[in-house]
């Protein structure tokens, strides 16, 4: 239910950012507060601003030692592309090996400010400076993102920040954050308990229930005895998926941007459909045949020592259909990198993935007869995950490649769902209707497709269609281009700096650039032009003097800037900049 989540913060953080203006004052430096506090670096943006989760790390420079970053803490918010952001004050727990004198910490965050006029800054590193003797060589625990004391901000050198417990306001705003995260840490857990329960109704598990639950002697022994033994293999396998969830966890507080970035998220996704091809049965995920032989043993798995043993090998044993469900899983803990809700979620998935081995140990309960549903079932999930490798990379690939990843998804969608097949009753009549529909979504789909790909337009563009071509005209990233373009025209230039990853540049172009009247505008006065100073035109950063996106700059046809705007702006407000009103 992370989407659920994901759009109810979004909605809270749109409905606050309407409600005022960004800061045009705000400093990348000057405004975050930075420090090292209690074995934690300390970083503190004032009301109005947050820092996303995507781009934050902390990294030892130089020196003899290893530095160990905590988990981070879970983010309070999503901004408009669906990345973590906190708000106030963040806490990153540190623990270190072998540090000597003084550490030279590398902090890199970035900082966006909210409201209308909202820009996001590029990623900052400071330097800050820790005796070694006050980071401490025991794991840290977790410190949650804390909403902001009342204290000044933009004094980046002060030794310390104010505990956010040491103000009346801080304290009286920090129910409603909790209770929001404990909501959205409900609705995750029960999200990963379905999984799990998904997962034991695979046909490499479900079969197997009724057989493994003789084997460890819990089917016919008794209610009392069967349960107990049935919650001894349960705990085996909560066991083996714990260990996984946080092994990926540890592992993911390493990602920083790297996990937003596409060398990070393409192999993910494509991780991701390979596993879905293995639920549809193209090729089967499973350990090699001895490895299996010998965890199974001889089959002589009797007592509570047995039952949990059992449980310990019966996750690799189920590897062939669950080892996709579960890579994914793993996948979202590892870009997290929060090491307790890792740790949880696998232990739920786990709880949830024994239900019926609990009802078939204690009720000695006679499962249905598996067939054709429960590999129409695995194919189901197969759908699921392959669903979830196209929406890793929406942000990151062109628009006829989105368009052709999501006709493959209907596509196999289509035959899961039986599109090809006969069907009989009412229950058959409405899941081939399904199918037919996902079939002619994936033909409009791939129409789509060749349209942005080949630039043509074979179909009758409207509604949220037209949106995509808000650029149609737009020049990208030849300035030089645009230039000489705009002397032979007599027109000026109009200028789009973007980012890949600012939220705030994704909104100017769903709510912005569209408006009709700005269109009719730009395309009477402007050569327009896009340029991506953060990863495309880097020589142009500093010739532009760029230092937050969006930026939005009008020059004239020799490139004199004649003004510039920040951030977001409404339709209105930006047709009124470009007029000098």
């Amino acid at each position: 239910m992370r989407f659920l989540k994901s759009l109810f913060c979004s909605v809270l953080l749109a409905a606050t950012a309407w409600a005022q203006k960004a800061d045009p004052s705000f400093d990348a430096i000057k405004s975050v507060n930075l420090a090292f506090q209690k074995g934690a670096v300390v970083l503190t943006v004032p009301p109005g601003a947050h820092l996303k989760a995507s781009f934050m790390e902390v990294a030892k420079k130089g020196g003899a030692g290893t530095l160990k970053v905590g988990p981070l803490p879970a983010t309070d918010a999503k901004d408009e592309i669906g990345d973590g952001v906190w708000h106030g004050t963040v806490r990153i727990p540190l623990r270190g090996e072998g540090l000597s004198g003084t550490v030279k910490l590398e902090v890199t965050y970035q900082p966006c400010t909210e409201g209308e006029g909202g820009v996001c800054f590029p990623p900052t590193t400071r330097t800050l400076e820790v005796k070694a003797a006050e980071i401490p060589a025991a794991a840290p625990v977790a410190a949650a993102a804390e909403k902001p004391a009342v204290s000044p901000v933009g004094k980046a050198a002060e030794p310390a920040v104010p505990s956010a417990s040491s103000s009346p306001t801080a304290q009286a705003a920090t129910p409603a954050p909790a209770s929001d995260e404990h909501s959205g840490l409900i609705w995750s857990l029960l999200v990963v308990f379905l999984a799990g329960m998904g997962a034991s109704l695979t046909p490499c598990v479900y079969p197997m229930i009724p057989i493994t639950m003789a084997i460890v002697g819990a089917k016919g022994s008794g209610k009392t005895r069967g349960f107990a033994l049935s919650a001894m293999l349960v705990l085996g396998m909560a066991v083996t998926y714990t260990t996984l969830g946080v092994l990926a966890a540890r592992s993911g507080a390493a990602f920083g941007a790297f996990a937003q970035k596409p060398a990070f998220l393409i192999p993910v996704s494509l991780l991701f459909a390979a596993f879905a091809l293995s639920l549809f049965g193209a090729f089967e995920i499973a350990l090699p045949q001895g490895l299996a032989l010998k965890l199974q043993g001889d089959g002589s798995r009797k007592g509570f020592g047995g039952a949990f043993l059992m449980g310990l090998v019966l996750g690799p044993l189920s590897a062939p259909c669950v080892g996709p469900v579960i890579g994914a899983v793993l996948v979202g803990i590892a870009q997290r990198g929060d090491v307790f809700l890792g740790g949880l979620q696998l232990f739920v998935f786990a709880l949830g993935m024994g239900v019926l081995f609990l009802a078939v140990g204690t009720f000695s309960a006679a499962l249905p007869k598996s067939g054709d549903w429960l590999t129409r079932f695995k194919q189901g999930m197969g759908l699921v995950v392959l669903g979830f490798a196209a929406w890793n990379v929406r942000l990151v690939v062109p628009d006829w490649a989105n368009f052709a990843m999501w006709t493959v998804v209907m596509l196999a969608g289509a035959a899961v769902f039986g599109a090809f097949e006969a069907a009989e009753g009412l229950v058959g009549q409405l899941r081939k209707g399904l199918a037919l529909l996902m079939l002619a979504l994936a033909l409009l789909l791939g129409v789509r497709t060749v349209e942005a790909y080949l630039k043509v337009d074979l179909l009758p563009k409207g509604g949220a269609a037209a949106a995509t071509d808000e650029h149609a005209g737009w020049m990208e990233q030849d300035l030089e281009g645009a230039l000489a373009k705009a002397k032979a025209e007599h027109k000026v230039v109009l200028v789009d700096i973007y980012a890949d990853w600012c939220a705030q540049c994704k909104e100017l172009d769903e709510k912005t650039w569209p408006d009709a009247a700005l269109k009719q505008w730009i395309a009477a006065n402007a050569v327009p032009i896009r340029i991506d100073t953060d990863a495309k035109r880097k020589d142009l950063a500093a010739k532009l003097q760029i230092r937050s996106y969006p930026t939005v700059l009008l020059l004239d046809a020799d490139g004199r800037e004649l003004r510039r705007i920040l951030g977001f702006q409404k339709p209105e407000a930006m047709k009124a900049w470009l007029e000098g009103k």
